[in-house]
């Protein structure tokens, strides 16, 4: 494998990360009142895209250990059959890296700076990096696809990119 390039991590903003999916923001959510004006519901902040080839969508809790940095981003991911959302459930900040499609590969990935109390849904058949927790060990409450079929490439970089430690 060549040398590390450096990955800057940027801030994360709607605009910039609509090629990969959506941020799912309660601040810019419709907020409706139910439960009789006690409960503020921020009414749909994602759609699973889950049901190609008989595929049903699920909730799942992933607890990501904290990332060793500097990280090397020497792989990516993709999902072919469905969507897949993150939203975290401890109160910090987190890393989420993605790349457009490169002829059935991933490009240059592009990292993004994900604030505590912000989510963001990968669309069916973005390539991202795993789940990359900082700091400590970290909950987040997932909606992705369980059904038959090939829902999971993995494809390494011939050339890593490196995350320094992030601020």
């Amino acid at each position: 494998m060549s040398p590390m390039q450096k990955l800057e991590i940027e801030p994360l903003a709607a605009e910039a990360f609509a090629p990969f999916g959506k941020v799912l923001d309660t601040g810019s959510a419709e907020i409706r009142m139910i439960n009789g004006g006690t409960t503020e519901r921020f009414h749909a902040l994602a759609m699973a895209d889950t049901e190609t080839e008989g595929g049903r969508t699920i909730l799942s809790l992933f607890r990501g250990q904290p990332r060793n940095f500097p990280y090397a981003i020497d792989m990516m991911e993709r999902h072919p059959l469905g969507s897949q959302a993150f939203f975290p459930l401890t109160p910090r900040p987190w890393i989420a890296v993605v790349a457009p499609d490169a002829n059935g590969r991933p490009g240059q990935p592009r990292a993004f700076a994900v604030p505590a109390d912000i989510g963001i849904q990968y669309a069916r058949n973005v390539w991202h990096h795993p789940l990359i927790a900082v700091g400590e060990p970290s909950d987040f409450l997932v909606m992705d696809r369980e059904g038959d079929g090939s829902n999971l490439e993995e494809i390494s970089y011939d050339q890593a990119y490196v995350i320094t430690e992030p601020n």
